[in-house]
């Protein structure tokens, strides 16, 4: 196996499960001539690692641990303790050092507890503090007070001295918004429609890997308050079809969380996973977590999974093949390739029946529609696939945006790298429950909310860096959504409201070409809207949903709802993360 796959040996044996880590380790400070040291039970002095850079401990293997009683400094390393390797660390300490080795599990473990307050700044602030203007930890800046109080203005203004001129332009820049923003909409998916046959990476492909040629894969997997399905989790990672002894599975676990922690520790994990606990501080978010598991991943790619989700075995493979070809072809600025979503449960209920549609649009339509446009791509919250060292570069994920996953691919395409999509499937549990729903959609609505604001503080910038059409992409798509959210429940109410009224009167609040718009939304816009949420059910042939679609209108009055949760939120809890409860399926 390990010429097969170039692996290390002691790496195979443990990730098959034939030797404990500690015992690995053990032998190979006999081999090394050396000796162990139980790192794992042992203080240190937070003294001896000051100055020095965390990223270069974690990437090097070691740590200081303590000064001995002649002055030379006592390191832990979980490398073989050559002669170079001790002048290189001798060379970064600047003093005489002695090597001992302990396991890589147990220097991790000493880098979290030394580095506690520095890993809560960085994983809740760095973003921040680096790049101000990027990170929603301010909801509103400056400029866009000044402006939000001008247009409250001007509309106070209007309203009182010319109120039906006032009526008019609103009511015609609404009209307009509406149907630009649903023929956008249209118009992707067509162009997604037309690479519905088309299969980017096949299973030959796959095939045609060699292990050797497999990089080190770092999975992410979040998990908080999910006790009750972290066996079946670990049941579906162990599905994934990717040498073991090349995966690292860092679990997610935050510090206050004993129930789930538990749990994961009496799940009988295979040691490919390893426990990262999450301290408290900051805002308590999956992005500041995944913050936590980018700084100690070592993997060439990386990946996150939510704890429900259960990938097909290949997705990591095709990933691979995805990088590699856009590499070969030139292109270093993929940062990251996409998976499609949808849902096992998709007939449990009205609700997962409406959900899986809804996915299905998006992810098998919209998102390849974008792709093949070129246009900013906003990412899902999960089987999200990137190149580590530019995930880096791009400061990870916001944990003040609660949908850091749509701002991460808003962010990318404005700094100029590109968003793909492969055609892979990761299945997840559809949310049956109406209240949970409204929890998880007001938490999705008030994150596009917050990158709207974020990415809108320098327009001017934005589309420079990105490109007119891009920019525009982004407003109708980030920006837009929610706003025809919130403004679908006054319309509709104005429409009911215009079947009583009497004709003349309605002429002389609404001209012409306001009302012809009006209707045309109406009918055209609603039809349209139908007629995509249709089209997410034929490529994965699920034709008893094609139905189903003709609630759309009702599903959108849902969105409306949650929506306006969500704008409340904004202003009054804007970090808050709405927490959506898992395992309440009971479909097969």
């Amino acid at each position: 196996m390990q010429q097969r796959t170039g692996s290390r040996l002691g790496a195979i044996l443990i990730a098959a499960g034939l030797v404990r880590r500690l015992d690995l380790y053990r032998t190979l400070a006999r081999t090394w001539d050396s000796e162990f040291l139980d790192v794992a039970n042992t203080v240190i002095d937070p003294a001896l690692v000051a100055g020095l850079e965390p990223r270069t401990l974690i990437d090097e293997g070691w740590i200081p641990v303590r000064a001995g009683r002649d002055g030379v400094l006592i390191v832990a390393t979980a490398e073989e303790p050559t002669q170079t390797r001790r002048r290189q660390i001798e060379q970064r300490v600047g003093r005489p050092v002695r090597l001992k080795v302990t396991s890589d599990w147990d220097i991790a473990l000493a880098l979290r507890q030394v580095f506690r307050e520095y890993l809560i700044d960085e994983a809740a602030n760095g973003l921040w503090q680096r790049h101000p203007a990027a990170s929603a930890r301010e909801v509103l800046s400056t400029g866009q007070k000044v402006l939000g109080l001008s247009v409250a203005s001007v509309g106070i203004f209007g309203g009182l001295f010319a109120p039906m001129l006032t009526l008019l332009v609103l009511s015609m820049a609404i009209a307009v918004f509406f149907l630009v923003g649903v023929l956008f909409k249209f118009a992707v998916c067509l162009v997604g429609a037309r690479r519905e046959a088309a299969v980017p990476i096949t299973d030959e492909d796959v095939a045609a890997l060699t292990d050797d040629e497999l990089p080190v894969y770092t999975v992410l997997v979040p998990v908080y308050r999910e006790a009750n399905i972290v066996a079946d989790l670990i049941g579906n990672l162990g599905a994934l079809d990717y040498p073991a002894e090349k995966l690292e599975i860092l679990l997610l676990l935050e510090e206050e969380d004993e129930e789930t922690r538990q749990a994961a520790a009496a799940a009988d994990c295979p040691s490919t996973i390893t426990f990262v606990v999450v301290p408290r501080g900051g805002p308590q978010t999956k992005p500041k977590a995944c913050n936590i598991g980018l700084f100690f991943a070592h993997g060439e790619f990386l990946v996150i999974y939510d704890a429900e989700d259960r990938p097909e075995p290949d997705q990591l493979k095709k990933a691979v093949i995805a990088f590699r070809r856009a590499q070969r072809q030139g292109n270093d600025r993929l940062v990251c390739v996409q998976a499609a979503l949808n849902y096992w449960n998709a007939e449990e209920n009205a609700l997962t029946r409406m959900f899986t549609l809804e996915y299905s649009f998006w992810f098998d339509y919209m998102l390849p529609g974008l792709e093949a446009l070129r246009l900013p791509i906003p990412l899902g919250g999960t089987s999200n696939h990137f190149r580590t060292q530019p995930l880096r570069d791009l400061g990870g994920w916001d944990p003040y945006n609660v949908t850091e996953d749509a701002d991460l691919g808003i962010r990318a395409a404005a700094l100029g790298y590109t968003v793909g999509v492969i055609n892979s499937t990761t299945y997840e549990e559809a949310n049956r429950a109406y209240g949970n729903w409204i929890r998880q959609r007001s938490r999705w609505i008030k994150g596009y909310l917050q990158t709207t604001l974020v990415h809108t503080r320098r327009p001017v910038k934005l589309t420079r860096e990105a490109g007119a059409l891009q920019a525009l992409a982004f407003a109708l798509l980030i920006g837009g959504t929610p706003v025809s959210f919130l403004l679908s429940p006054p319309l509709y109410a104005l429409f009911f409201i215009s079947l009583v009224l009497p004709i003349d009167a309605l002429n002389a609040l609404f001209p012409s070409p306001i009302l012809q718009i009006s209707l045309a939304n109406l009918l055209l816009g609603n039809a349209v809207m139908v007629y995509v949420t249709m089209m997410g059910a034929f490529k994965r042939r699920r034709y008893r949903l094609v139905p189903w679609a003709l609630l759309n209108p009702a599903y959108w009055m849902m969105h409306s709802i949650s929506s306006y949760k969500a704008l409340w939120q904004l202003i009054t809890n804007p970090h808050y993360w709405e927490k959506t409860t898992h395992g309440l399926s009971e479909a097969p």
